[in-house]
């Protein structure tokens, strides 16, 4: 897996101080996405142990809420697969710090409906999700006033909630 950039004390993608990791590779394409150079699996730089080490030790400030995954899409099988090594030792190692993640993905129709029934990586990885962002990015429906995401399509997924009532719960800002 490669990755586009990291951004350290981030507040701009989540609630707090993040850590967010853009993961290279998406196949959406979305229309006026803010990202287009992420969209090559080949961009970028490789995500070495040296790096996942540096994320974890990003987030070991207690000012520090979490880490965000964006891209490029992190639910593109192949960063799935390079995500959970980093996903498994953050819970390990920091189990109260959140994880976001924005997905082009619709979380019931695609991730949950398609993705989840084929691949195993699919359900370890929303194991460790506390937040989803669903939805391609909308050009038409770009609005800049919204929280924590780009267009009025998309949508903040409670996941932990929405895996326990089989729905999608939406997350209330707290």
């Amino acid at each position: 897996m490669n990755y586009a950039t990291i951004k350290y004390n981030d507040i701009a993608n989540g609630p707090g101080v993040r850590t967010s990791l853009f993961v290279s590779g998406c196949t959406h394409h979305c229309e006026g996405c803010f990202n287009e150079v992420a969209w090559d699996f080949n961009y970028g730089n490789e995500f070495t142990p040296e790096v996942m080490n540096e994320i974890l030790d990003s987030l070991k400030p207690v000012y520090v809420e979490g880490i965000t995954l964006l891209g490029g899409e992190p639910f593109e099988l192949v960063n799935q697969r390079g995500l959970l090594p980093l996903l498994r030792l953050i819970k390990e190692q920091y189990p109260n710090k959140s994880i976001w993640c924005f997905s082009g993905y619709l979380f019931d129709k695609q991730i949950l409906g398609e993705m989840l029934p084929k691949y195993p990586e699919t359900k370890e990885m929303l194991s460790y999700i506390d937040v989803l962002v669903d939805g391609k990015f909308v050009l038409s429906l770009k609005d800049l006033m919204l929280k924590y995401r780009g267009s009025s399509n998309q949508r903040i997924i409670d996941v932990r909630k929405s895996l326990a009532t089989n729905k999608v719960i939406l997350w209330e800002d707290q």
